[in-house]
């Protein structure tokens, strides 16, 4: 009997690499307009953030329908096998809701609310694998996330305002105001739900919020997993940040350091040239 983790693409981890680390990932689906794609399977990251540039309106995304859940539930039942399923925040989108209602008809599935999205879901199933590896079922695996789900911290340093203002997040007013004074909005995910924390002008002093707030939540367990990510088609952001934070990066120990990109998700919110923090606290 074997643990399979099946996730949905609210989680960044692309087609390729879920192969090697040996998970299933359910892809949400990305609209531009009228053309409708998989995410992270039909639509790579790059891609996204190409045909972001390109259209005038912001993409949608649909949650995942519970059939489609049901569909794989049914084959790790037929092998005689069991499953974590770890999904995106139900407050952030309907999946884990269908999630459930797939998972009603079996004694075998375990469902997780992640709470969170992007590398913040992501580092939760990095968990899950190690869990895995440690040889505790299926049960035992989704008791464990859920206790130590509330230690996981996600913070985003954004570039513009403007795709919040387009999203309906923000009124035009205040992301003209933004934008003229170069403000950087730092948000945070917090049970469940993606909150607006501060505000810096320029980079610089947007790395020193990051680092702060980083501190302030306890700093990071270097033990556990983590991850930083960037959106767009350029990590020269990120590496910025990551010069003018060398001494906290260093401190991991891990060369090279785990390094993310943001997909279509949250990149519809945030648009390009953002980046992300993902840790348990200590």
């Amino acid at each position: 009997m074997t643990v399979k983790l099946i996730v949905d693409s609210a989680c960044d981890i692309q087609a390729s690499e879920a192969e090697k680390l040996g998970i299933i990932v359910l892809p949400l689906i990305v609209r531009f307009d009228q053309t409708e794609y998989e995410d992270g399977l039909t639509l790579t990251h790059e891609d996204f953030y190409k045909k972001l540039s390109e259209s005038d309106n912001l993409p949608t995304t649909s949650q995942l329908a519970p059939a489609a859940f049901a569909k794989v539930f049914e084959e790790v039942s037929a092998a005689n096998d069991t499953a974590v399923v770890i999904t995106v925040s139900a407050k952030l989108s309907g999946t884990y809701q269908s999630a459930m209602i797939a998972a009603s008809e079996y004694q075998n599935i375990f469902v997780v609310d992640s709470a969170n999205v992007c590398i913040g879901e992501r580092i939760l199933v990095e968990r899950a694998l190690a869990l895995r590896e440690e040889q505790l079922s299926a049960e035992q695996i989704a008791e464990k996330l859920n206790e130590e789900k509330q230690h996981v911290v996600l913070f985003a340093l954004l570039d513009t305002l403007i795709y919040l203002k387009k999203g309906g997040r923000i009124s035009p007013t205040t992301a003209f105001a933004g934008e003229l004074l170069s403000v950087k909005p730092l948000v945070s995910v917090e049970e469940g739900e993606v909150k607006l924390i501060g505000k810096a002008r320029g980079m610089k002093k947007g790395n020193r919020l990051l680092n702060e707030k980083i501190a302030q939540s306890g700093g990071i367990d270097f033990g556990s997993p983590f991850s930083l990510a960037y959106s767009g088609l350029s990590r020269e952001r990120l590496d910025e940040y990551l010069t003018d934070s060398a001494d906290l990066w260093t401190a991991a120990g891990t060369d090279p350091l785990p390094i993310a990109t943001v997909g279509s998700v949250i990149g519809t919110h945030v648009g390009p040239n953002g980046i992300a923090v993902a840790f348990f606290h200590k």
